[in-house]
């Protein structure tokens, strides 16, 4: 007979907010991934991260989020020399690829973890270690039984809130337009934030090139739209 108070111990599965895709991967990029990734890349331990040892010096840090080919953050990162930049990417060609631009750039600014973000800032980044927070072109997931691994999610906000300096920014793109409203609705109901123009920004941090996603949402015909969005300090947030 069935313990009728027993419960199920299984652990549960993880919705992820991505998928490992095959992709191809060059013979550069191989190369990068073997020969490089040691000096640009930092594990991920779980446990929290001196940045000052990472990059071997103080300066603001920003974290960039899926940063796809590195096009952008290769980009920004040489614009803006005096910022540090921590770049996290699963998809194994793309890391890659950021590998070759960095060596050849001769940049130090930037520094690679390739797993899951989740994890990522709930257990490697301290609290208010960031100045900036970019979230460009996450994946969208149209279909509407997948919005639940969408990234943007009312948890995840608060998290990145939480490494955020009071006044740092989250900047975020995307260029489809359900997944605008979805951001718009959360980001809403986050008293850690407030929305402001891109304008009102500090410039450096709120930088943003074109990218290869942006790119092709434009080619679809798609709309990009921007959300700029200042942290809060902690007495504003309670309504002090």
């Amino acid at each position: 007979m069935k313990d009728e108070t027993s419960t199920d111990a299984r652990p549960q599965r993880r919705i992820r907010s991505f998928v490992r895709r095959p992709g191809r991967i060059t013979v550069g990029q191989k190369r990068a991934l073997t020969e490089l990734l040691p000096a640009y890349g930092i594990e991920y331990t779980g446990q929290p991260l001196d940045f000052d040892g990472a990059f071997g010096r103080a300066a603001p840090r920003v974290l960039d989020i899926g940063f796809g080919d590195g096009g952008a953050l290769v980009t920004t990162a040489a614009r803006f020399p005096d910022i540090d930049y921590l770049g996290i990417e699963v998809h194994e060609p793309g890391v890659g690829h950021l590998l070759v631009m960095l060596e050849r750039a001769g940049l130090t600014n930037v520094r690679v973890v390739v797993h899951d973000a989740v994890d990522v800032v709930a257990n490697m980044l301290g609290e208010g270690s960031l100045m900036a927070v970019n979230l460009f072109f996450p994946d969208p997931w149209p279909k509407k039984r997948h919005h639940k691994r969408r990234i943007v999610q009312p948890e995840f906000i608060a998290r990145i809130a939480r490494l955020l300096l009071p006044t740092g920014l989250l900047h975020i793109a995307t260029d489809w337009e359900e997944y605008a409203e979805q951001i718009d609705v959360v980001m809403s109901a986050a008293p850690q934030f407030r929305r402001i123009e891109l304008a009102d920004g500090d410039a450096a941090l709120a930088f943003r090139p074109p990218t290869k996603f942006e790119a092709r949402g434009l080619r679809l015909g798609h709309t990009v739209a921007d959300f700029c969005y200042e942290r809060r300090a902690p007495a504003a947030e309670d309504g002090v």
